[in-house]
């Protein structure tokens, strides 16, 4: 299943070009220096990554052994991480690390008092080299656990240049001037939006960045939180305002029926495949691993992202998702897992992964010309820059039964929407009632 966090395609996943990594200084990358004082150890991993993702990882995770000595074992989970390690804490075999990818899962495993507190050396890293956004979010009743490595940046809208180029229209700054862009679009012969409705969770990231530059960053973590109803005025605006798009046969390829036949994958390549049905498809920046890597398409040239506009006059929205690395409690090796995770904080370990693509990483020290190419780098900085304003994925902080389940919650009750979304108002009673029930529980 694509997952919207960073499962499967995250970060632009071949983008690397042949430049190399620096440090922050400028200085070639070297994992080299350390003192090799964990030799003998084995530190084991457990992630949702797979493919080339893991493959990445393991490149930092060899980074770390020359480093240290320590040997690594990177265990791939699946979706389902916390079903997953759970039963390998209940059979006495729990991963030292753990690289969670919903924050929801990490205050479940804090809850549950699986998690160790981050030792004062990654707290210190993590105070002075991140925004403290990123502090929050790896924190559950003010104590750190999490150290968030890798990111993905939720606000772009991915075009093919030569489609608005044929159209005349140039990247919009705000929401009104993407309708009318994207009309503009359509009368050129292609419509305007691919919209991959089959997987719930695109629509709650479309959601999320409406609401987010509309009612503001207060109430969207209220929201999140379920401090704020469903039904509160800003939701159905919201909801109103996203309709006017999901309603307009001109704007949606083939229609609502067919977005709601068509998955992530499906929606870049109505864009970027070899017979296109639309200009743009909005998603991560992870669409970029999909254009590059299943249709060829070059970066920057064949395929642009431009930020998410802005929504009625508010700020345009920066909505990220990540991967969090947390050191388990009872883990056999907690010791060396924490050594993992003191490197994983640094510029040196995001370099590693930076440089061989796919990746994003929100630590500030990190040298923009570690990453490969000039769109990734513009992303990253765009992420980066965002520094306090930057909102996790609303979804992801819920509880799994609301905002993580496929054909229930959010999920299911967007898609209804985008097949009807002649009354605002009731969905949001529905997103409502199943967010007070999953809160609950």
């Amino acid at each position: 299943m694509m997952r919207r966090r960073t499962t499967l395609l995250t970060g632009c996943t071949a983008l690397a070009l042949a430049l190399g990594a620096t440090a922050c200084g400028g200085d070639p990358v070297s994992a080299g220096g350390g003192d090799k004082s964990l030799d003998g150890q084995t530190v084991t991993v457990a992630g949702v990554w797979s493919g080339s993702e893991q493959k990445n990882f393991q490149k930092v995770l060899d980074a770390f052994t020359e480093k240290t000595g320590a040997k690594t074992r990177f265990v791939s989970t699946g979706d389902n991480v916390s079903t997953v390690v759970g039963s390998k804490i209940e059979g006495g075999n729990a991963p030292d690390v753990v690289m969670v990818p919903q924050v929801g899962v990490l205050q479940q495993f804090a809850k549950k008092g699986w998690l160790k507190p981050l030792s004062g050396t990654a707290q210190q890293t993590i105070t002075a080299d991140y925004a403290p956004v990123w502090k929050k979010y790896g924190s559950v009743d003010g104590t750190l656990y999490g150290l968030y490595f890798k990111a993905a940046h939720k606000s772009t809208v991915w075009y093919s240049p030569e489609a608005l180029t044929q159209a005349g229209v140039q990247p919009p700054k705000t929401y009104d001037e993407l309708l009318k862009a994207g009309h503009t679009v359509s009368d050129s012969g292609l419509a305007a939006f691919s919209v991959a409705g089959q997987d719930g969770w695109t629509l709650t990231d479309w959601f999320e960045n409406v609401y987010l530059s509309q009612a503001g960053p207060e109430k969207y973590d209220a929201l999140a939180a379920h401090k704020l109803k469903w039904t509160d005025p800003t939701v159905v605006k919201a909801l109103t305002t996203l309709g006017k798009l999901f309603k307009d046969k001109q704007l949606v390829a083939g229609g609502q029926k067919q977005a709601l036949n068509t998955d992530f994958p499906g929606s870049v390549e109505k864009v970027f495949g070899p017979e296109p049905e639309a200009g743009m498809v909005y998603e991560g920046d992870f669409v970029a691993g999909v254009a590059h890597d299943q249709y060829g398409k070059a970066i920057g040239k064949d395929a642009d992202f431009f930020p998410f506009p802005a929504v009625d006059g508010g700020n345009a929205p920066v909505v990220s998702g990540g991967d969090a690395a947390v050191v388990l409690k009872d883990a056999k090796n907690a010791g060396a897992g924490m050594k993992l995770l003191e490197y994983l904080a640094t510029p040196e370990a995001a370099s590693v992964w930076a440089k061989a693509g796919g990746f994003l990483s929100p630590n500030k020290k990190l040298d923009l010309a570690s990453y490969g190419d000039d769109v990734t780098r513009a992303t990253a900085k765009s992420l980066v820059g965002a520094g306090d304003s930057v909102r996790f994925d609303m979804s992801d902080q819920a509880p799994a039964a609301f905002g993580g389940t496929k054909g229930a919650g959010e999920w299911k009750l967007l898609q209804d929407f985008l097949r009807d979304p002649s009354d605002p108002k009731g969905t949001a009673a529905k997103l409502e009632s199943a967010a007070a029930k999953a809160y609950q529980d």
